[in-house]
């Protein structure tokens, strides 16, 4: 987040630089391994589930970010409307209360 936008952001990136201890903690709270391997995890289980002749619909994703702020939710979806990303959300939540307890999730 830091490195990546304009601004503000370059200037305070330029300035943690100078720390690199500070660096070096922002660069493993922004490491994006963690996302990549849930997301390689879900498509190893779509696959399983559904085999190589289905397509992926659309995408959400939701991140929970954790920092000296606080907690923020970031979310951000493929589909092409707002009811549609909605329906997706209330889909998954409706999947997540029914699979509360489930290790294979």
């Amino acid at each position: 987040m830091l490195a990546s936008g304009g601004g503000r952001s370059c200037k305070r990136h330029a300035r943690l630089r100078g720390n690199d201890y500070a660096w070096r903690m922002i660069q493993v709270a922004l490491d994006q391994s963690k996302v990549g391997q849930h997301v390689a995890q879900q498509m190893e289980a779509i696959e399983a589930d559904y085999g190589e002749e289905s397509e992926i619909g659309d995408i959400c994703t939701i991140v929970e970010i954790r920092g000296p702020h606080g907690s923020h939710v970031r979310m951000r979806s493929t589909a092409s409307s707002p009811h549609s990303t909605l329906g997706l959300l209330k889909l998954a939540e409706q999947v997540a209360l029914a699979n509360f307890g489930r290790d294979d999730v």
